[in-house]
């Protein structure tokens, strides 16, 4: 799966499947992440970027699961800007997401139109319900998903959590 599309600036975006030879732009893209963004994204956790679970991230079954990768070519070289990815749930009719934009290009767009093209995947192989979990004081993506049509409650872990639900 490829997409792409023009952002009326001197860059295009290119979506397509995260694969394992992506290690080295998803590593890079990774330890660039601000610590606010890495926070959101890990819900806090300290984790360690390892090189296995570095190779974790880049190794899909993707007969369950899906992870998109979104670049940009600057100056000649492929560089990650956003990935988006989802993993089935025990009944395999849902999933859960999860989504990270690099901090230059938070706010343009990207996360909107990737996280569109992951829920799209996911309905076209029958997956009825997709989760999020989410930061309470993680606004912009709260935001993100109530504009995409998800339900936003308390999580059942508490205060600090958001479950996002579409």
């Amino acid at each position: 799966m490829t997409a792409s599309w023009s952002l009326g600036i001197s860059h295009s975006i290119t979506v397509r499947t995260l694969q394992p030879e992506d290690i080295d732009l998803h590593a890079a893209f990774a330890h660039k992440l601000s610590r606010e963004t890495r926070y959101n994204r890990f819900l806090g956790a300290g984790v360690a970027l390892t090189q296995e679970f570095l190779e974790k991230l880049t190794r899909i079954d993707f007969s369950r699961d899906m992870a998109l990768i979104a670049t940009v070519t600057i100056e000649g070289a492929e560089a990650t800007i956003g990935v988006a990815r989802y993993v089935r749930l025990a009944d395999a009719a849902s999933c859960e997401f999860a989504l990270t934009i690099a901090d230059a290009w938070q706010g343009c767009g990207v996360g909107k139109r990737l996280l569109s093209i992951l829920t799209d995947s996911a309905r076209s192989l029958g997956i009825r319900t997709i989760i999020g979990e989410v930061l309470a004081t993680n606004t912009p993506m709260l935001r993100l998903t109530g504009s995409l049509g998800f339900r936003i409650e308390r999580h059942p872990d508490g205060a600090e959590l958001r479950r996002v639900t579409l």
